[in-house]
């Protein structure tokens, strides 16, 4: 199967059969390892909630090249930044369709109204929709995103400026990860006036390559391909996330091509895959970092008077 690279966030650590779908297929299935959080991934914090949010329903100003890791055009198709590093233009692609589902119809193209309405949503307390699903703006806040931006303004319908308390190396590639997702800011509106905000999160319009069909929870997850996706065709109509939990039981699954892709198999599992002529482990440079914390605030438990403790015997 001819994956392309508008599924790249979902193929990441994934496994895919040889054979993968017969060439006249039209369902992907993907055997995840949770439910979402949310389908909002400005208020979600894990993996299998981003795959199934921003990896499959939305777009970002930036994409992440494959290859290099550095930011290349999405939404945005170009940018320049000032000399002294403190004001950010962004042009904005024209043309690019939202999708739609059975509470609402967009009228108008992605435009710098949506872009606004993504940031101000995470940045602004007394914005209408910043409490809206009790929302957390984990990643928003954590990299400091709330404090670095001291404005952001919309120039006209395809350019957004955005100005800096100070110059920040990191400002363009925030704009790739999966908390700086467009949302649409018709959507919203039309929401907010109806009384059903909530429905924005629950049950998202983007510009990604897939529009949610149906959530069972802890069950499965169905889309269907945006037909006006501006990144080209979609590589299958259908695309179903069956929710398998247990490692074993989703390698099982792809071994009898329940699904055809597989995320984070055990390493206990990596030499089984190989020798298996019908499957293929895929890795990936990741963006993640892994560190451990200690709390050097909190004092050291000491041990309880008498109770027996390690010993040191000399030989």
């Amino acid at each position: 199967m001819k994956t392309g690279k508008t599924l790249l966030g979902l193929l990441l650590s994934a496994l895919l059969p040889a054979s993968a779908i017969a060439a006249n297929s039209d369902t992907l299935i993907y055997c995840s390892e949770a439910s979402p959080e949310s389908f909002n991934p400005q208020i979600a914090s894990s993996g299998p909630s981003f795959v199934a949010s921003s990896q499959v329903l939305y777009n970002r100003l930036v994409n992440f090249d494959p290859k290099t890791n550095t930011p290349v055009p999405s939404l945005a198709t170009e940018w320049k930044v000032s000399p002294d590093g403190k004001t950010w233009t962004f042009t904005l692609r024209q043309g690019v369709k939202f999708n739609s589902n059975k509470f609402f119809k967009p009228t108008r193209d992605f435009n710098a109204d949506d872009v606004i309405f993504s940031v101000m949503r995470q940045k602004d307390p007394n914005h209408p929709y910043h409490k809206v699903s009790q929302g957390n703006y984990e990643y928003f806040q954590d990299v400091g995103l709330d404090k670095l931006i001291t404005e952001v303004k919309k120039l006209d319908d395809y350019h957004v400026q955005f100005t800096l308390s100070e110059p920040n190396a990191a400002f363009l590639a925030d704009w790739g990860m999966d908390f700086a997702s467009i949302l649409s800011a018709e959507y919203a509106d039309a929401m907010m006036k109806k009384g059903t905000p909530e429905n924005v999160d629950n049950w998202p319009i983007g510009t990604g390559p897939y529009a949610l069909q149906q959530y069972k929870v802890d069950s499965l997850i169905r889309y269907i391909a945006n037909p006006n996706y501006w990144d080209g065709a979609v590589p299958t109509k259908h695309l179903i996330f069956s929710i398998t939990p247990n490692v074993e039981t989703r390698l099982a699954k792809l071994k009898t091509n329940e699904c055809q892709i597989i995320p984070a198999p055990s390493p206990v599992q990596f030499e089984p895959i190989k020798a298996d002529k019908n499957l293929t482990l895929h890795s990936v440079e990741a963006l993640n970092v892994g560190y451990l914390a200690f709390n050097t605030e909190k004092k050291t438990v000491r041990q309880r008077a008498g109770a027996p403790g390690p010993e040191l015997r000399r030989r």
